[in-house]
């Protein structure tokens, strides 16, 4: 018999249908899973929002309290979208009612946010996820594989960034994302984010940081609630608010590994438009990946023809992690709605053997103890040591 497993949506903007769309997706693209995604209800505040999601996604219901989701008896998992101001009171709530939990990142506002949502979860007992979604493309899977098999050798350099430049343009509106009140950390939250935990996963746990910040535009135009997104422009006619968090983040950092790097997130860049990357170098090889060029990876060995050394360039194929899942043969591609697909099928795989799977809460955590040394450094100017946070 199928496992049916009932979910909520709280936040139904493009991320919570982004969500709900890949669950629809799981007994396509993992039909032998046992998995059988019911989707129960979807809240939003703004009514015809919640509505439209409801009719198009094929949802049972939907609400405008976010708190029906989570006391409705038939919803198992709560998968969290909504702006991070909400998060922890949410988590909170889940928690409290049993139900397990996918949280959009960065979880918290900050770094104590995010440490006290882990706490709840783990105090709970429930099972988390969080929305890491780079770390399932193929080739992202298959560049783990290979640090772990020890083909790189020994790390001694990473570099990650996530270059966006969705608010590039002055007139792009002020969303909750650019107030430190109800978005917390700027780039470092949104962006930096997943380039940390991209980082750990790849190269292992950063223990040392000095970095810094800058907000380069500093007032924007104020958003409409509840319409459009964070890609959103205004007009130069529009009422003007102040920024109040960091449009770039940067740090140089040690791993405990030995191995030396540099993270970078930028929401204001020109030139890149989703440039979530890294490099990794070992004393065997290197290898990079870039999420604008999804599938596809270069690859070095050392060792071979010195006349003709150099990187490979590698297609995402059967072969690699999850690839067959959407496509039979190598070079045609995934997408990033097919990343979110995977996702949603590992939190539910977790719930469905009563484990809890990776990159959960923990991993959450250990991204924040990154984020509250690198704030450390941006006010000291020094080195600042990752600590635990109580």
């Amino acid at each position: 018999m199928p496992r049916v497993i009932g979910i909520g949506v709280i936040g139904m903007g493009w991320m919570g249908v982004e969500h709900s769309r890949a669950y629809r997706q799981i007994a396509e693209r993992f039909p032998n899973s046992g998995l059988q995604p019911r989707l129960i209800i979807c809240a939003d505040d703004v009514e015809a929002r919640a509505r439209e999601a409801q009719q198009g996604l094929g949802f049972e219901r939907c609400t405008t309290d976010w708190r029906a989701v989570i006391a409705n008896p038939d919803v198992e998992v709560v998968n969290i979208a909504s702006p991070n101001f909400l998060h922890l009171q949410m988590v909170e709530a889940a928690a409290s009612a049993g139900k397990h939990i996918l949280c959009e990142k960065p979880v918290g506002r900050n770094p104590g946010e995010t440490a006290a949502i882990e706490r709840a979860a783990r105090a709970a007992g429930v099972l988390s996820f969080v929305g890491y979604n780079y770390r399932w493309a193929p080739l992202v899977q298959y560049a783990r594989q290979l640090i772990a098999e020890g083909r790189l050798g020994k790390l001694t350099h990473y570099r990650g960034r996530f270059f966006a430049g969705y608010a590039s343009h002055p007139l792009g509106v002020l969303s909750w994302r650019f107030e430190k009140e109800r978005g917390g950390l700027g780039a470092a939250g949104d962006l930096l984010s997943h380039v940390i935990d991209m980082a750990h996963m790849i190269a292992g746990p950063v223990e040392r940081v000095v970095g810094n910040a800058e907000t380069f535009i500093r007032q924007r135009p104020q958003a409409a609630h509840g319409v459009g997104t964070h890609f959103s422009l205004g007009s130069d006619e529009s009422p003007k608010a102040d920024v109040t968090n960091e449009d770039y983040a940067g740090a140089l950092v040690r791993f405990a590994n030995g191995a030396q790097g540099a993270l970078e997130a930028c929401r204001v860049i020109q030139g890149p438009r989703c440039q979530m990357a890294f490099e990794v170098h070992g004393t065997k090889g290197a290898l990079s990946w870039d999420f604008e060029s999804m599938n596809e990876m270069q690859l070095f060995f050392t060792g071979g023809d010195a006349a003709s050394a150099g990187y490979v360039r590698v297609l995402s194929g059967p072969e690699h992690p999850f690839h067959t899942r959407f496509n039979p043969g190598p070079g045609i591609g995934l997408s990033y709605e097919d990343l979110k697909t995977i996702e949603a099928h590992e939190f539910l795989a977790s719930v469905a053997a009563g484990k809890q799977g990776a990159p959960g809460f923990a991993e959450s955590l250990a991204v924040a103890q990154v984020q509250a040394a690198l704030v450390e450094s941006w006010q000291s100017g020094s080195w600042q040591d990752v600590r635990a946070l109580s």
